[in-house]
């Protein structure tokens, strides 16, 4: 038997979720067994699986000792790099600048050096994190941007936090901004762009077609021109829909690709450039509630933006010039 006292970073989740997390090597089928022949109890009572948990309640598991495994105290996350750019941080959030080819949470190609684990890191060398402290909670990111895009991406400390921000990212009470810089200009200055969109999940690749297919997701992007050169444009796009690829996808379906875009973009025009990562950068985010935040209500209205986006002052300057 093992009983688990829930902390605040545990509340509010069902029962047979937080046992799924906090002991991961029960089978589900055991897992829902114990619970209706009440070898799980809370609170020394009978529970059932969408029981919620409070802080405070005990949960008692006469399971046997063989699926409680020992927590392992050298954490990989402790390989990780140190660097880390931070926007903004308090005792709830953090929002972080990742750079271009730091992939945001582990894949296939990496697992110790992403900006999930750097972060895990910076706050356990803090002392706000340690896993042999939490039954289930770990810091988390509540959005993510692909390994070639950089810009801002939020981390989430407790879990009450991460719960408020994945429903406000789902609600549309946040608002993001990219930076990028496309092949041509463009004869309407400010805009949104509508479409159907497509993904094929084999090769990882979306199409925009203009009017509407079975399968297809409705997406406009709006836009707004910054700059200009003869042969690219700098500009600023708010998703209005986030679908993946959009802003790649939707500007290359007008004509008009991001520079630097192996994938959507031309290689011709790229490879004059000399350039082969592409010039998109999420570089703004604002809070705009209009429900209850919580315990983040003093986020709202609040703007943050990374100041250095690494291509917008070449553009400017007028550096981006395709090779003599």
């Amino acid at each position: 038997m093992k009983s688990f006292t829930i902390g605040k970073n545990d509340a509010g989740q069902r029962l047979d979720k937080f046992i799924t997390k906090s002991v991961p090597s029960l089978p589900q089928s055991l897992l829902y067994k114990y619970i209706r022949i009440k070898r799980v109890k809370v609170n020394s009572k009978r529970a059932q699986i969408s029981t919620r948990l409070k802080e405070g309640d005990i949960v008692d598991m006469y399971i046997s000792d063989e699926f409680f495994t020992e927590k392992e105290y050298r954490y990989d996350f402790l390989s990780a790099s140190d660097k880390l750019s931070i926007i903004y941080e308090d005792e709830n959030i953090m929002l972080l600048d990742k750079k271009v080819g730091l992939l945001s949470h582990p894949d296939d190609t990496e697992y110790n050096d992403t900006l999930i684990t750097r972060v895990k890191k910076y706050l356990y060398n803090k002392g706000e994190y340690n896993p042999a402290d939490e039954n289930s909670f770990t810091p988390s990111l509540v959005n993510r941007i692909d390994r070639n895009t950089g810009g801002i991406v939020i981390a989430a400390k407790n879990a009450e936090s991460l719960r408020i921000l994945n429903q406000k990212l789902k609600d549309r009470e946040l608002e993001k901004y990219y930076l990028c810089v496309i092949h041509g200009t463009l004869k309407e200055k400010s805009g949104t762009l509508e479409g159907w969109l497509i993904k094929d999940e084999s090769k990882n690749r979306v199409t925009v077609l203009t009017s509407k297919k079975d399968d297809a997701k409705q997406i406009f992007t709006k836009y707004r021109v910054l700059g200009e050169t003869r042969d690219l444009s700098l500009v600023e796009v708010e998703l209005l829909t986030g679908r993946t690829h959009q802003i790649r996808a939707h500007f290359a379906s007008i004509g008009h690709p991001l520079l630097g875009d192996g994938k959507y973009g031309t290689n011709a025009l790229n490879k004059a450039y000399g350039y082969k990562k592409q010039f998109l950068y999420s570089y703004k985010l604002v809070f705009t509630f209009t429900t209850d935040a919580g315990i983040l209500n003093y986020l709202d209205g609040r703007s943050f933006a990374v100041d250095d986006v690494w291509f917008k002052e070449e553009f400017e300057q007028g550096k981006l010039k395709p090779a003599q």
